[in-house]
This record gives C-alpha cells, structure tokens and sequence, in this order.
C-alpha cells in the first residue's frame, strides 16, 4: 500500500461518537455499538474523494476506528481484495466469471457483496483554448478516441458544433495507462452507442495504441490540463478547470451531472446469475432517454459476507451501513459531487449489509 496515500485517507479520530441505532441511521451500523480497530481497502481512484467524504464522516460516528483506503486502481483493488490483502475492494466494474471464482475460494460458499454505492459521471474532459462548451456525439467521440478524428477543426466535430470556432490544431487524446474500470466503463459506453465508429471490446485496459497515457485518474486529468488540444476521460469530481463535453443521447447534447447519471442507473437492470447479494448492474449505455447521461461510472464495494473473524465483520458492515445511509450518500456528494444513491438501492445494499457474518 502506498503510505503516503494511505496516509491521507487514514482517519482516526476525533469527536464524540453518534448515540444513535439502527440500520442506516447516522450511527452508521447495524447494532449502534462502539467499535474499535483498522479497516483496510483498495481500489479505484474515481472513489477517492468520496472516500474521503465518508471517512471523515464515518470517524465522527465510530472514533476508534481507522479506515485505510489506498486509490490504486480497480484492478489492483480486486486483485488486492482476492488475494487476501485487504478487507474490502472498491470497483467500476463488476468481478468477471474468472474472478467470481477466486471469490469463492477467499470468501468461502457464501460468496461475496458488490454493491453499487457511488455513482457518478464519467467526464469526457478537454483542453482547448477559446472553446468553452463542446458537443460530442457518440460517433465521433469514438472516432477521436479511436484516432481516425485527429484534428478540432474535423468537419465531424463541426457538425455537432455549429457556433463554435474551432481551431485548426491536432488532437491529443489522454487514456488511463493502468488497468482501469473507468476505463472499462468509458469503452463499454463506446461500444453500445458508437456502433462502427468503436471497433473494439470492452476492457479495462486501453485498446487503441499510439495516444498519450497516463496513470490514475489524476494522471489524465494532468495529462489533458498540461496541453492546448487534449481530450481525456474522468470522474467528473476531479475534472476541476477542465472543459466538459456534452455527450449526444437522442436529439439532444447531454451535460454530465449528477442528476443525468442517477436518472440512467435507475433505467438499467441488475445482472442476472449472480449470488444473492451480488448487486452488479447492467447500464443502458445505448439510452435515447432525454436528460439521461449514458457515460455513467458505478463504483462498487466489494467484500465477503463472511469473513474470518467477528472484528472485520463487524467493522465491513458498520462502515458499509454508514456509506449507503442518507449522511453517508449525502457526505460523498459532497465530497465528490456524486449521485446519491436510491432508497431502493439502499435497502437493496443494506439487506446484504446486514448478511455479513463471521465463520464459525
């Protein structure tokens, strides 16, 4: 684990505990008791910010407890999670087939949680001097993506942005250079809604060769910042002086907001196969939907539902209890200017939550 980052998310803390109880409440777990102890997570940088959020709010209703979350990358979280090495893993996208295995063997039959609790947009962000608003359809977003759009003043580009002046200047798309479910999210967007323009799987890592890459979501985000005619994607909680694109969805250019990504979880559906308390959604990236933006990321918690010991299960379920309760949701939007999650979601989440057990 990074020290240093883990340093910054590591809250011990300070102030009085929450006297409430119950399920949900601003006490954060199931039984209302004072805990004590060190949890450990890993996983994808999106959640970062929110992270912050909810251990800040987390350590004002359980003092004693630390929470580490080192932002590594959904990958390394999944793979850190499957090996053993920490408590939780946070994901933008959900186990594969070949992971839900290894699930089984670090988690035991009663198998694992994934639960859908940040949910927010992902920012087509871009550098372009005398530009402030851009519209992208699918189509040529995938082309410039895809590098076969490689200059602003493409007629393509023209099209969706009549009133613009565009420059004549060559364009320099940004990709996560690391296994990433932003990535993953960003490329599975592109191949529902950009049909032969994004000739390509979905994947968390890159597939298109010769473009700029950089590391972590903060690394695109200094990446595009750093040079007149880049264009990356982000969470859009870190996007900061960036120019946001719209996105084509229909008859009309979307913005990214919080808003437009809850309106498209709630038209998607739950995947199908999974285990009982395994809540992986399938998005409806290809929405015509008005107001709804389809490039959304969904960063799960993923953990076991039963653990070895009484301590970590009791420490897993508390600090999941407080981060889908409204405060929880409520600190993370904050924090990371995230969509809430539903009162569905949530009680969907909080049934799993309070499965969570010990062995023996």
């Amino acid at each position: 684990m990074s020290a240093a980052l883990a340093a910054t998310l590591a809250l011990a803390a300070c102030g009085a505990s929450n006297e409430e109880t119950g399920s949900g409440t601003a006490s954060g777990g199931d039984s209302g008791e004072e805990l004590s102890g060190t949890l450990v997570g890993a996983g994808a940088s999106s959640q970062q910010a929110a992270m912050q959020g909810w251990t800040a709010g987390y350590s004002s209703v359980q003092p004693d407890v630390t929470v580490n979350y080192d932002p590594i990358g959904s990958g390394g979280g999944r793979e850190q999670f499957l090996a053993g090495g920490t408590d939780f893993a946070g994901s933008d996208a959900s186990l594969d087939e070949e992971e839900l295995a290894q699930a089984e063997e670090r988690c035991g039959e009663s198998g694992i949680f994934e639960l859908a609790n940040y949910i927010a947009p992902i920012a087509v962000v871009y550098n372009l001097e005398g530009v402030d608003e851009l519209n992208l359809s699918p189509e040529v977003l995938a082309g410039i993506f895809n590098q076969q759009i490689t200059n602003w003043n493409d007629p393509a580009i023209a099209a969706d942005n009549p009133d613009a002046t565009l420059p004549d200047l060559p364009i320099t798309p940004v990709n996560r250079s690391d296994e990433s479910g932003t990535t993953e999210n960003f490329t599975e967007y592109l191949v529902a809604a950009a049909g032969d323009a994004w000739p390509h799987e979905a994947s968390g890592d890159w597939p298109v060769s010769g473009g700029e890459a950089a590391q972590g979501t903060s690394g695109v985000v200094s990446a595009v910042g750093a040079g007149n005619g880049s264009i990356g994607y982000a969470d859009l909680s870190q996007a900061g002086d960036l120019g946001v694109a719209n996105i084509g969805v229909g008859e009309e250019f979307v913005e990214p907001t919080a808003e437009a990504a809850a309106a498209v979880v709630e038209n998607s559906e739950t995947l199908e196969g999974r285990g009982e308390y395994d809540f992986a959604i399938e998005l409806a990236r290809d929405t015509t939907e008005s107001g709804n933006y389809p490039i959304v990321l969904i960063s799960y918690h993923v953990g076991c539902v039963e653990y070895e010991d009484q301590e970590t299960a009791d420490l897993v379920a508390d600090f999941m209890s407080y981060v889908v309760s409204e405060e929880g949701q409520q600190a993370a939007a904050e924090a990371a200017g995230s969509a809430p999650i539903s009162d569905n979601l949530r009680e969907q989440a909080q049934g799993a939550i309070d499965a969570i057990t010990a062995a023996g």
